[in-house]
């Protein structure tokens, strides 16, 4: 394949997308359509084939891409769903956390290789060094996340290495990306599917993740007084005194706890979502609050154990801290991180069925995942 050539992009150029979502632009002038409907892979007829994906739209591969760069964890797991190697970079690759693949038999990556897009900054030199067949990852993202980035720069880099294709689907709380659609786990993991003209793993794991759904039904309540009443915040260190709120939206970091079917506590007050606001709480605001969990993220490298024996311990000592209904419960967890793909999110749902039901049963099947993973099918 040759990258420097890939045959197009269909719909608005990037520039235009760019320029709906900075503000350079009127909200008409980003890449999108009114449809709900998910597209996947058209062939052409000549060897070629188009995938579309908003805010870029149709893009044309005249040979499956081989290597690729990826926004974030969310992308990369569905990587790992259809057996692709690991991307050659990330925005952050510390937050793609692969030690959920330690519990799965068979499934595993290798990540030596993948580096840190962002490093004080994200370079154009960066993209010209790893020389990925593409990039997925939104444009608006890379141009609206920090300063730096101009529409010339996105298509310099779509002229000279590879095009961008992909969607920032794992929060929805970003002014930016309202001008265009938003996709679900499973709609984003289908497209990216028949980008790497792995469709038949995809069918398969949507197949799994049905039956999963069915088995959460035994699980999660329905009953506004049965469900646990939970917050979601990012703490940093193993001596947290301030949190960042998130509210629990329709993004897919959230995925697993709508799945359980939770209350979102900060929702009930006047607590804005960090995406939003930027803004911090302490512990005085949260005992006012005072959910019956806390889900902590910001600890996805730690065991259970060690989590307990840091950020959990020091809020049993905490003057303040201690005196919450989570923490005397013992109802401290780690909230999971930003992003998960569909491997990452059925161990992750897993375990928060432990955590806010004590349900000890496996929810899906472990040697199945593997053998999707492998083309087993």
């Amino acid at each position: 394949m040759d990258r420097r050539t890939f045959i197009g992009v269909g719909g608005a150029t990037l520039g235009t997308a760019l320029a709906g979502c900075t503000g350079s632009g009127d909200g008409g002038s980003t890449t999108s359509t009114s449809t709900n409907e998910t597209t996947t892979a058209t062939s052409t007829g000549d060897g070629s084939y188009t995938v579309s994906m908003e805010p870029v739209g149709d893009v044309t591969f005249d040979a499956v891409p081989e290597t690729w760069v990826a926004n974030n964890g969310s992308y990369a797991d569905m990587g790992v769903a259809l057996g692709l190697d690991a991307p050659k970079g990330l925005w952050l690759a510390n937050r793609w956390h692969t030690t959920y693949y330690d519990e799965l038999e068979g499934v595993s990556v290798d990540t030596s290789d993948t580096i840190s897009l962002y490093q004080d900054g994200v370079s154009k030199e960066r993209f010209y060094a790893l020389d990925a067949d593409v990039h997925v990852m939104d444009p608006n993202f890379l141009a609206n996340r920090f300063k730096g980035w101009s529409e010339a720069d996105v298509d310099e880099v779509v002229e000279n290495v590879a095009p961008f294709f992909g969607n920032s689907i794992f929060s929805r709380g970003y002014a930016w990306h309202e001008d265009y659609r938003y996709y679900t786990l499973y709609e984003a993991f289908e497209t990216v599917a028949g980008l790497f003209g792995r469709e038949e793993r995809y069918e398969a794991f949507a197949a799994l993740h049905d039956e999963f759904q069915n088995a959460l039904t035994d699980v999660a309540p329905t009953s506004d007084a049965e469900r646990p009443q939970v917050a979601v915040l990012w703490a940093t260190g193993d001596e947290p005194t301030s949190f960042l709120p998130y509210l629990v939206n329709e993004g897919t970091s959230f995925k697993q706890w709508r799945d359980l079917n939770v209350r979102d506590a900060l929702a009930e007050t006047s607590v804005k979502d960090f995406h939003s606001s930027r803004g911090s709480i302490d512990y005085e605001t949260l005992l006012k609050i005072d959910p019956a969990y806390l889900l902590l993220r910001g600890h996805e490298d730690k065991t259970a154990a060690e989590f307990e024996n840091t950020v959990v311990a020091f809020m049993q000592e905490h003057e303040t801290a201690s005196e919450l209904t989570a923490v005397q419960n013992g109802d401290v967890y780690r909230g999971g991180p930003l992003y998960q793909g569909p491997i990452s999110n059925l161990v992750l749902t897993e375990r928060g069925a432990r955590q806010l039901y004590g349900y000890d049963e496996a929810l899906f099947e472990r040697e199945r995942v593997a053998d999707i993973v492998a083309g087993s099918l």
